[in-house]
């Protein structure tokens, strides 16, 4: 059975993986900046009959990473997998961000995978085997206005992904990011970093539900995902409907510009709208 470090597994596809993985018969160490949470789902997973620890961590902390990985590699011997899975949204209209704001999702959405790379890819180089999963989004495929940090963040892991692939490969070690739609996660109703000016307007709960229609359970993304990792995917895009518009982006570019205006347009109207509502 597998051994799995989680990051952002406190919460969302983070938490779900481990809890689907363990009820495999995997062992998952779930990390997460709020250990508490992390803590409840470890403890969950335990009374559920499976095996699964917690510990704290912020992904922006190179060191604290690369001592966690060892400390599960000296505890369990290896390390088979990495979810590489924390990471936050801010989202809004470009002219209402902050250099704070840029450098904060970068911080955690590039630097945060790149560190636990860095901190994995030594112990699995020495095994010639494990699996590198980083958690991008469709968002990082097709165009996403009103998201662009986020977006940006999501084509940069992307491209780290599908390069490191063929050079891990060498190496016996496997790499896959995940791309999914819009999933139902506490990252949907973020208004963004809480110690930063929050995004107004249009949540992106209400913007991708309109871009998408529906939301995908969390529950059936992770089975994908697993799925996908036992294929050896390089990209797991899902839904289905995510990866309509990825092909429609590769075929059709046009017609994905043209709805990303439209939706943009419609962003602007509503959070005009809700606006006038708070006002009066």
């Amino acid at each position: 059975m597998a051994i799995a470090l989680i990051t952002g597994g406190g919460s969302g596809i983070g938490a779900e993986t481990g809890i689907q993985m363990a009820r495999r018969g995997d062992t998952v160490i779930l990390a997460d900046i709020d250990v508490e949470a992390a803590d409840d789902i470890a403890t969950r997973i335990v009374a559920s009959g499976g095996t699964a620890e917690s510990a704290a961590l912020d992904v922006r902390d190179g060191a604290a990473f690369a001592a966690l990985v060892q400390r599960v590699v000296t505890d369990h011997g290896r390390i088979d997998l990495i979810f590489n899975n924390a990471g936050i949204g801010v989202g809004g209209p470009i002219e209402d961000l902050t250099a704070e704001h840029w450098q904060r999702i970068v911080d955690i959405n590039i630097m945060g995978v790149v560190n636990g790379i860095r901190a994995a890819y030594p112990h699995m180089m020495r095994q010639g085997d494990g699996h590198i999963v980083n958690t991008a989004s469709l968002a990082g495929l097709v165009p996403s206005p009103m998201l662009a940090p986020y977006a940006m963040t999501k084509h940069a892991v992307v491209g780290l992904s599908a390069s490191l692939r063929p050079e891990a490969a060498l190496h016996g070690i496997r790499v896959t990011a995940l791309c999914p739609g819009p999933t139902e996660t506490a990252i949907l109703d973020s208004r963004g970093p809480a110690d930063l000016a929050p995004h107004e307007g249009v949540s992106a709960r209400d913007l991708l539900t309109k871009a998408a229609g529906e939301i995908y359970p969390v529950e059936d993304l992770v089975a994908d995902l697993l799925d996908g990792i036992a294929a050896n995917k390089t990209l797991i895009v899902t839904p289905r409907r995510a990866r309509l518009a990825w092909w429609l982006q590769r075929l059709f570019p046009s017609y994905l510009e043209k709805h990303a205006g439209r939706l943009v347009g419609w962003a602007k109207r509503e959070a005009e709208r809700l606006e006038r509502l708070s006002t009066q």
